[in-house]
């Protein structure tokens, strides 16, 4: 089962049923469908192996990797892309990067580390590759009927009958696109960020880059040193966190205090102590002062910046107002002339090929109501692996949800009673948040402390088998 070619071959496994509307179903019996084999997915098809169920997992690209395989569409990865959590805090638990690696890998450094997890785990025999998820729809007995197809709508779709599905289908490969006046009749060049791929698309060019996320950090740091001339475009004031503090790895340092329990205000109070001084006031170089305390959004990991920006090789500008056919006015009323617009702008998650009632986005805001941030009230037998964004790596994260699935998965069958248990603090549950307070935008919804979530996860893994 190891490329699109496959989906027209006969399978002895397989019993033919009908649907609800007719359409034949292979039914798979007890086996587990995994959609997505990046990250999250690969390391899903991994412990519900050894938890001993069969596994099917859909890939719509031709590699594992997911969004670290920049040679896939759908892949946010630019040529620069390093970490920027450590590598300690980003491996897998039972899967160690190198010790030899950098403290920050280079993406091309993640792609192979997780070719090597898939043939270490021996898991390529059971992903379909080139195959895209189209429907995955309840059926009775908390069995899901999944449609498939191969990918770019080629061939015909075919239907399999599973006992429990894992959506592991990541959530930075939609682009979210700001909507400003004028900008269609805007001359200029615009992208979003999810098409920047390499220094030579700002050589030369006046660029405006709009968003102080990561990775419009990245891009801003970037077009100072290709670019005829660079403004950097927020909408609020940040906290720019340097990579290294005290020599090691600034996420590292962190943990430290927070394997402590060192309360959130004290860290706050350090934090803001380390900046003023490593980085000082940036108002100073006409950066807004952020509205916020630290920790009440996603850390910004960059050192460059501000170094551009103290160099004058970067001006920072507010929020876009409206353009015209030439011109992008801001909302001090300055006016500018770039030829290039990246929106750094973000992703939004999306499930297209669930209805938002499934996941409880019963208002189609596209934020799911979960526990855990994996688990739906209703179906016991899904569960969303990597819907989080961490202050620190995901991996570890994605390997402790899966397992408590499968280990879920293994107690209705043998242990019903405790299931149940399950079932009722999920939606006793449902919405819960496990980071300090932060900003309510479309990012930071599903924004995790990761100590408090692994700590969480630890909780319902012993609740789970003590029944509790």
């Amino acid at each position: 089962m190891s490329s699109s070619t496959d989906l027209g071959r006969p399978d002895p496994d397989r019993t033919v049923v009908p649907s609800r509307d007719d359409r034949p179903v292979s039914d798979r019996g007890d086996t587990v469908c995994v959609i997505g084999a990046g990250a999250s997915g690969l390391t899903a098809v991994k412990n519900l192996r050894e938890a001993g169920f069969g596994v099917d997992c859909y890939e719509r690209e031709t590699g594992v990797g997911g969004a670290w395989n920049w040679r896939h569409d759908r892949s946010p990865v630019y040529a620069s892309t390093h970490l920027i959590s450590s590598r300690p805090f980003t491996q897998f638990p039972d899967f160690p990067m190198p010790d030899d690696w950098p403290d920050y890998p280079h993406h091309s450094q993640l792609l192979s580390y997780f070719e090597r997890y898939a043939d270490h785990f021996d898991l390529r025999q059971h992903v379909w590759f080139g195959t895209e998820v189209v429907r995955v729809e309840p059926v009775e007995g908390d069995r899901w009927d999944v449609t498939t197809r191969s990918t770019g709508g080629y061939g015909p779709e075919r239907t399999s009958r599973y006992a429990a599905v894992v959506v592991a289908n990541g959530h930075n490969w939609s682009p979210k696109l700001p909507r400003y006046e004028g900008l269609e009749e805007f001359r200029g060049e615009v992208m979003h960020a999810s098409s920047y791929k390499d220094p030579a698309q700002l050589r030369g060019k006046r660029v405006l880059v709009v968003g102080a996320g990561n990775t419009g950090c990245d891009i801003a740091v970037e077009a100072a040193q290709q670019a005829s001339r660079c403004w950097h475009s927020t909408r609020r004031g940040y906290w720019y966190a340097p990579k290294y503090v005290l020599g090691r790895p600034a996420d590292q340092v962190n943990d430290t205090l927070l394997a402590l329990r060192v309360p959130l205000r004290v860290r706050q109070w350090l934090y803001h102590w380390t900046l003023r001084l490593t980085v000082g006031d940036l108002t100073r170089f006409g950066m807004p002062k952020p509205d916020h305390r630290v920790y009440e959004t996603h850390p910004i990991a960059n050192s460059q910046l501000v170094y551009y920006v103290g160099h004058g090789e970067v001006t920072p500008v507010p929020d876009v107002a409206r353009f015209d056919d030439r011109a992008v006015e801001l909302t001090d009323g300055r006016r500018i002339d770039p030829e290039l617009v990246v929106f750094a702008t973000g992703y939004l998650p999306r499930f297209e090929f669930l209805a938002g009632r499934v996941l409880g986005d019963e208002d189609g805001s596209g934020r799911p109501r979960l526990w855990l941030n994996a688990f739906t009230a209703g179906h016991p037998t899904l569960a969303v692996v990597g819907l989080v964004q961490p202050d620190s790596g995901i991996f570890a994260i994605s390997h402790w949800q899966s397992v408590l699935f499968a280990r879920l998965l293994t107690l209705r069958a043998t242990r019903p009673e405790l299931a149940a248990v399950f079932d009722r603090k999920v939606r006793a549950g449902l919405g819960e948040r496990y980071s300090a307070k932060v900003k309510d935008s479309t990012r930071h919804w599903f924004e995790v402390g990761h100590a408090d979530y692994l700590r969480a996860l630890q909780r319902a893994l012993h609740e789970l088998e003590d029944g509790k």
